[in-house]
């Protein structure tokens, strides 16, 4: 088994970045939660569901990345989780500095970028 028990959110409104990303990490032995939007994610997050890290598009409808990290470092429960920034950016790596965030990763996404990452945030069992 490639991730063991593992379990990835990925929140991203792009349905075909969504599904190639969730589609990779499926592919190679993670567990995947999809969301399209941030009150998506986080009612995911709030259900009975464990979550090991997050996967964050910033642009996105009805609560953006911004709002969803507010929200998600405000609720203890939920505060632990790293996230990692996706985007299109040329900025990024400065944005990702300043928010705080575990990581960043570049749209369109490199998966062995992908992979590296998760590998070096939430360890394989």
């Amino acid at each position: 088994m490639r991730a063991g028990s593992k379990t990835v959110l990925v929140v991203e409104d792009d349905p075909d970045c969504l599904d190639a990303v969730a589609d990779a990490l499926e592919a190679s032995g993670y567990g995947v939660e999809r969301a399209v939007h941030g009150r998506e994610a986080l009612d995911v997050l709030r259900s009975d569901g464990h979550v090991d890290l997050i996967l964050l598009d910033l642009m996105m409808p009805v609560m953006d990345g911004l709002e969803f990290l507010a929200r998600q470092r405000s609720d203890p429960t939920l505060a632990s989780i790293p996230v990692v920034l996706l985007s299109g950016e040329a900025t990024l790596a400065r944005r990702a500095a300043v928010l705080g965030v575990a990581g960043h990763l570049r749209k369109p996404v490199d998966l062995e970028a992908l992979l590296a990452t998760l590998d070096r945030l939430v360890p394989r069992s």
